[in-house]
């Protein structure tokens, strides 16, 4: 039930942008921004709305097309947990853009494609099983070249520091993760092995 919930929601955040997207082609453009504007108040609302906001077609296209793949491994792998994964990467890599990113209105969910490869890369280390390095390895094939080069502050326009901090955000929260166990049960391990521990 849960994996269907967040399946219908992974699905309006994708077809959200796109429609975002089709306001700003026509007549709208101002929504821009509305995108994510380091060490400023109202660039906090940014965290939120910078993923669903693109400079053109073009760029529109690039982040979907990332995301499909890499929310397809993140369904695969994680996906009664996959919102929860989301929300911490986008929370904590816009946060760290927020801090460190140059002074201009950041645009666009490459934050989060980078931030879900590294996700999987870490959480596929981490947790040394087979389909989970698989599908790193399947991340790193397929993307491996634009990730390195969209990491580099060689292209006027483009928020490689978006890049960088949504990478460094997606691999700590798979690598410090835990994704083995439920949350409650994962609590309740913890707090049998403090008594244990204590008797």
């Amino acid at each position: 039930m849960r994996e269907r919930a967040n399946l219908m929601v992974v699905g309006g955040m994708l077809a959200t942008m796109v429609v975002v997207y089709l306001l700003t082609a026509f007549g709208m453009g101002w929504l821009n921004q509305y995108g994510l504007l380091p060490r400023s108040l109202w660039g906090l609302v940014g965290i939120f709305t910078m993923p669903f906001l693109h400079a053109g077609l073009g760029h529109l296209l690039a982040n979907l097309s990332g995301l499909v793949v890499l929310l397809a491994f993140l369904l695969l792998f994680h996906s009664s947990r996959a919102i929860e994964v989301l929300l911490e990467v986008t929370l904590l890599g816009g946060l760290f853009l927020w801090l460190v990113g140059r002074p201009s209105v950041h645009v666009g969910a490459s934050l989060m494609v980078y931030g879900l490869a590294g996700f999987l890369i870490a959480a596929g280390i981490s947790q040394r099983k087979i389909p989970e390095v698989l599908a790193a390895a399947g991340v790193v094939f397929l993307y491996g070249g634009s990730l390195v080069w969209g990491l580099l502050p060689i292209r006027s326009g483009v928020s490689w520091e978006g890049h960088l901090v949504g990478l460094i955000a997606g691999w700590l929260v798979g690598y410090y993760g835990d994704f083995s166990q439920s949350p409650s049960r994962s609590q309740a391990s913890k707090l049998g092995q403090e008594l244990g521990d204590r008797f």
